[in-house]
């Protein structure tokens, strides 16, 4: 279980009845904001299916997020970073193992590039300058990270890092690690759609619905309302 401060969980009954939002509470993602699109992107080619890992702190958001974006056929939360051994949350969220908590992200290159979503994930999803943390997660588990599936990968996030660094687009450098040669491997089955099957459950009110809507709000055109989940997708096969 993420840390959450406990009051919340009776704090928002309160604030519920008392006609207030959650988004009052200050969000992970508040002040998302559109970032310059890649300057060097892949090409759509033929391919019907690509594959990006990405970290960017607890992956129950990371997930979220992009099971709401046109074009992404799958979205599972796992670890990625050290071996298959090491590969279980009572490990991982220790901090005492190599792994960060990422998301094995699948998609259609001709309805959205590598580069649209390392743009969604640098302006959405999570707080690039942030070094192994992310909102109240602390820890090398919860770092910003890209696991490049090739080179061309790894050379388009390391142009884009370069690209938004000499744009200033933050206040402070950009930390994401690009670590290629990493396996990734899927997590327990209680932690796939935790978002969308826990939308009250208070770490996820408080951190990852905001997300969301800055998701539809900053990007409309690759916003889609129905999640695709992990469970739709392994029923399918």
């Amino acid at each position: 279980m993420k840390r959450i401060l406990w009051s919340t969980v009776f704090l928002l009954p309160a604030l519920a009845l008392a006609g207030l939002a959650v988004r009052s509470f200050p969000a992970a993602a508040e002040g998302a904001r559109p970032l310059p699109a890649p300057a060097v992107d892949a090409p759509p080619g033929p391919a019907a299916s690509a594959v990006v890992v990405l970290a960017g702190g607890c992956f129950w958001g990371v997930q979220g997020v992009f099971q709401h974006v046109k074009g992404v056929t799958s979205a599972i939360s796992g670890y990625a970073g050290d071996d298959q051994r090491s590969a279980q949350y009572d490990l991982v969220s220790r901090g005492t193992t190599r792994h960060a908590e990422s998301v094995q992200v699948t998609y259609d290159p001709r309805q959205v590039s590598y580069g649209r979503l390392l743009q969604i994930f640098f302006s959405v999803v999570h707080d690039p300058t942030e070094l192994n943390r992310q909102g109240p997660d602390t820890g090398p588990q919860y770092r910003s990270a890209i696991f490049p599936t090739n080179a061309e990968q790894a050379g388009i996030a390391k142009a884009y890092i370069a690209q938004l660094d000499q744009a200033r687009a933050f206040k402070k450098a950009i930390v994401t690690r690009i670590e290629p040669d990493r396996t990734f491997y899927p997590a327990e089955s209680y932690h796939q759609d935790f978002l969308t099957r826990n939308p009250t459950f208070p770490y996820i009110a408080i951190n990852d619905l905001p997300k969301i809507d800055d998701l539809k709000r900053v990007f409309p055109d690759l916003y889609r309302a129905a999640p695709v989940l992990v469970a739709s997708v392994q029923s399918s096969k």
